[in-house]
């Protein structure tokens, strides 16, 4: 009983001993690092402020204030660790040898980052661009340090990761699209005619752009008909829409105005058979 009372008392004075001799260093640690994340917040918040004034993509704008809340927070952590006593160099060491490992792990991971980090900061498209690559297509909503997000027209989303866009072919077509409409008329029709009908149609269409102007030109002399193509530009968000509009119009003055569409013909002769 006398020995257990005796070990009490040891632990407690022990206890008091080590928080009389670090209990002020670590409460002292404790306010180096509440007061690095009220100033790190702030110094981010801050930043990101001043970027706003300058023209930079939203994902530059992001990374730059991350990046410098990181640097804030790391700078006051080792001042809390050195008024704690503790050796850096050491922890730097052990640190290093656990960030190797930790990289050959996330090698995927890096590797969009560093794909992230190159778009970002090459730009070779922007939020709000239309683009096709790797065998989508969409519209860019959002680029991220890990992934771009693109927005089809059918309203569904594709997620696809930075290392797969970087040494890519990529088609960017920025705010507009060209259609690519084509029109079959007969040999006998009035090609001025129906070219000039089809000018009409664009310029009452209010979603054609007249800057840059439409093309609209003979393509092809067909086996049954004259091909014309037919390629304004329009918005990214109207190209669906155009399309219909511009093909069901086409078709509604050309038979108003009796120009023949013809539809494919095949002569076919039975050789040996009387008549």
């Amino acid at each position: 009983m006398h020995d257990s009372i005796a070990t009490i008392d040891q632990a407690k004075n022990t206890l008091l001993d080590l928080a009389i001799r670090f209990g002020p260093r670590l409460l002292t640690a404790l306010l180096i690092l509440i007061v690095g994340i009220v100033v790190s917040r702030w110094f981010s918040r801050w930043l990101g402020r001043g970027l706003s004034r300058i023209e930079l993509e939203p994902p530059v704008r992001l990374l730059l204030g991350r990046i410098a809340w990181l640097l804030s927070m790391t700078l006051f952590f080792i001042l809390a660790l050195q008024n704690l006593g503790v050796e850096l160099l050491p922890l730097i060491a052990g640190l290093g040898v656990a960030g190797a490992g930790l990289a050959l792990a996330t090698q995927g991971v890096l590797s969009n980052i560093v794909a992230g980090l190159s778009i970002i900061f090459s730009k070779p498209f922007r939020v709000g661009e239309y683009i096709s690559i790797v065998g989508e297509e969409g519209t860019v909503q959002s680029i991220t340090l890990f992934n771009t997000t693109l927005g089809h027209v059918d309203r569904s989303r594709v997620v696809i990761p930075n290392r797969k866009i970087t040494g890519e072919i990529l088609h960017n077509f920025g705010q507009v699209r060209q259609l690519d409409v084509s029109v079959g008329v007969a040999y006998d029709s009035d090609m001025s005619e129906a070219l000039g009908l089809i000018d009409e149609v664009l310029r009452n269409n209010s979603r054609v752009l007249s800057d840059p102007a439409p093309v609209v030109r003979t393509l092809q002399l067909g086996d049954w008909a004259v091909t014309i193509g037919v390629k304004p530009w329009v918005k990214i968000d109207d190209f669906g829409a155009a399309t219909g509009e511009i093909n069901r119009a086409i078709l509604e003055v050309f038979r108003n105005r009796g120009i023949v569409m013809p539809v494919p013909q095949r002569e076919i002769r039975l050789i040996g058979q009387g008549g």
